[in-house]
C-alpha cells in the first residue's frame, strides 16, 4: 500500500476534505448520464477480455466500470465520493453485474504494487490535486506490461473552456494545477516520464446531449455538477448572475441543435500508458 497521504499538511488535509464535499454536493449521475456513450466508447478500444483485472480510479457512478465488467472483466472502481460510490453499486447491481466499488483516495490507494492488470480513468483522476501522486499511485498498481487508460478533458475543449468561466468568478486554490492539464500531450509526457516502456496519445471527440435549451442546461449544471454548485453557493446574487449569464453565453454559443435541445461537441485526450 501506499504511503502518500501519511504525511499531508494540513492544508492538503483541508482541500481534500473540500473536494470530498465537492464532488459529494448535487448529484453527478444525473450529468453523467449525459456522456454513458463516451465510456462505452472509451472501453470499447481497450481490448478488455474476459477475468481481466481493471481498476478504474475515480470512477464515479460507474461510466466506465460497468461497461468493462459487461466484458467479464474483474473489476474494481474506487472513487472519493461515498454517494456515487452508492450509485455505482446500484447501478451494477440493476444490471446483475459483479464488480466491487469503494470508497478511497486516486492519491493513495489501498492496493498491492502490480495487482491490475489494467488501470483505466475517464474524467476522473485528473481532478485529483496532486497529479504527480496520482500518476505514481497508477503505475505503482498496475503490473509491469499492464496498461494506464486515462480520458482527460482538454484545456482547448468546450469542457475546458467551461471550467476556465468558472475559475474566473471563483479562483481556484493556489497552487495547485489546472486538472485540464492531465488534457495536454506535453504535460502527459512530462508526468510519465518514468516506469512507462510506451505511451500514445489521441484526441477524441464527444457530444453533451440535453433535451432542453442551453439556459436549462447551465440550470441543471448548477442544480446537479458538484463543482458548479459549489461555485454558485460562493456568490453573492450579482456573482451568481455573472456566472450564470457567462455560462449561458457559452452553451448557446457553441450549441449547433435548432429544435429546442442542447448539442454541444467536447474533446478529451486518450491517454494509453504501458508500464515497464
Amino acid at each position: 500500500m501506499n504511503m502518500g497521504n501519511a504525511q499531508l499538511t494540513p492544508e492538503m488535509e483541508a482541500l481534500k476534505g473540500r473536494m470530498k464535499s465537492t464532488w459529494e454536493a448535487g448529484d453527478f449521475g444525473v450529468i453523467a448520464r449525459s456522456i454513458e456513450h463516451g465510456g462505452r466508447e472509451f472501453v470499447e478500444r481497450l481490448n478488455i477480455q474476459p477475468g481481466m483485472k481493471i481498476l478504474d480510479v475515480a470512477c464515479g457512478t460507474g461510466n466506465t466500470a460497468l461497461p468493462e465488467a459487461r466484458k467479464g472483466a474483474d473489476v474494481t472502481g474506487i472513487d472519493i465520493a461515498k454517494n456515487l460510490i452508492e450509485q455505482a453499486k446500484a447501478n451494477a447491481a440493476t444490471e446483475g453485474l459483479d464488480a466491487k466499488f469503494e470508497v478511497g483516495d486516486a492519491e493513495d490507494m489501498p492496493y498491492a504494487n502490480g495487482e491490475f492488470d489494467l488501470v483505466t480513468t475517464m474524467f476522473g483522476a485528473m481532478f485529483a490535486p496532486r497529479p504527480d501522486v496520482t500518476a505514481a499511485e497508477m503505475i505503482r498498481v498496475c503490473k509491469s506490461g499492464g496498461m494506464i487508460a486515462m480520458g482527460n478533458w482538454t484545456p482547448e475543449s468546450f469542457t475546458g473552456q467551461m471550467f476556465k468561466i468558472g475559475a474566473k468568478h471563483v479562483p481556484p486554490p493556489a497552487g495547485i494545477p489546472a486538472p485540464v492539464l492531465w488534457g495536454s500531450e506535453d504535460t502527459v509526457r512530462a508526468r510519465f516520464s518514468e516506469g512507462i516502456s510506451n505511451l500514445e496519445m489521441k484526441r477524441i471527440p464527444i457530444t453533451f446531449t440535453f433535451d432542453m435549451p442551453p439556459a436549462e442546461v447551465v440550470q441543471q449544471f448548477r442544480q446537479y455538477f458538484g463543482p458548479t454548485h459549489v461555485a454558485f453557493n460562493k456568490l453573492d446574487e450579482a456573482g451568481q448572475a455573472a456566472l450564470r449569464e457567462d455560462l449561458v453565453e457559452l452553451w448557446t454559443r457553441h450549441n449547433r441543435a435548432t429544435d429546442g435541445m442542447t448539442e454541444v461537441d467536447s474533446e478529451y485526450l486518450e491517454v494509453r500508458a504501458i508500464k515497464a
